[in-house]
């Protein structure tokens, strides 16, 4: 493939990408940045400022930390702390979906810069389209969808600030919360290892139960302990019987041979 042929291919993946931007995923994305515009007015930020937190923190949950922490009075440090604590969770999305669109010719600055758009909706959009995009577009498609949904949301912000005044909060609550709903729809949809359903179903039953039992503690534990729970199932309960499973008509040929 000629350099042009090749701008050309990347080009229109680009444009690919773009045009997630009508996908489920991005729809409910940006009808829960609706939610984030309301909140946002009614804890006395901006209009300047909410679009500036959606265009460079990004990532939904650390926004409502990051409002909450400021209008709480916290000090700049546990704020920044608080934003990173909530910010790592998206490494494991970031270091599964990196190998998924990398080839030999892709510089890493450009992997880093395209990691800042790897949130929830961003990761599950991608991990369910990449097996229809060769691995030589994947990364132009990311960059359209990425990019294009960071600012069509900054501006959504901007647009929906002064128009949300207007909404009674528990209507601003709901569509806030529908993008929580539809990742853990989607978690279940595309899980495509046993592991990722075992500690879905953990987290599911163990959260609500920590969050009585030692409240402020209960998501660190229930990652920790359930994440670890499931693996060990996973591994030494599911693949174990698996490999059972392989084992036993081997076993059955060799001793009908010797019979």
């Amino acid at each position: 493939m000629t350099p042009a042929e090749r701008d050309v291919s990347q080009s229109r993946w680009f444009l690919a990408g773009m045009r997630g931007l009508f996908s489920l995923p991005a729809i409910i994305l940006m009808i829960s940045f609706v939610g984030f515009a309301a909140f946002a007015l009614q804890s006395g930020v901006t209009r300047g400022e909410a679009m500036f937190m959606t265009a460079t923190v990004w990532a939904l949950p650390a926004k409502m930390i990051l409002i909450g922490t400021m209008t709480s009075g916290a000090n700049l440090l546990a704020i920044f702390l608080a934003v990173t604590l909530s910010s790592i969770r998206l490494m494991p999305m970031v270091a599964s979906l990196v190998p998924e669109m990398r080839t030999s010719r892709t510089p890493t600055w450009l992997l880093l810069l395209l990691s800042h758009f790897v949130a929830i909706t961003a990761w599950v959009f991608a991990m369910g389209r990449f097996k229809d995009v060769p691995r030589e577009g994947r990364v132009a498609y990311f960059a359209g969808f990425g990019i294009t949904l960071v600012a069509i949301n900054t501006i959504l912000v901007g647009v929906c600030y002064g128009v949300v005044s207007s909404f009674p909060p528990i209507v601003a609550g709901l569509l806030f919360f529908l993008t929580p709903v539809y990742f853990i729809a989607s978690i279940w949809a595309t899980g495509r290892q046993s592991v990722v359903k075992v500690a879905f179903i953990v987290g599911a039953v163990s959260g609500p139960l920590l969050a009585v039992v030692m409240p402020g503690f209960d998501i660190l534990v229930a990652g920790l302990g359930g994440g670890t729970l499931a693996y060990l199932f996973d591994r030494f309960v599911i693949r174990a019987g698996m490999r059972s499973t392989k084992t036993e008509p081997a076993a059955v040929v060799q001793a009908e041979e010797v019979v």
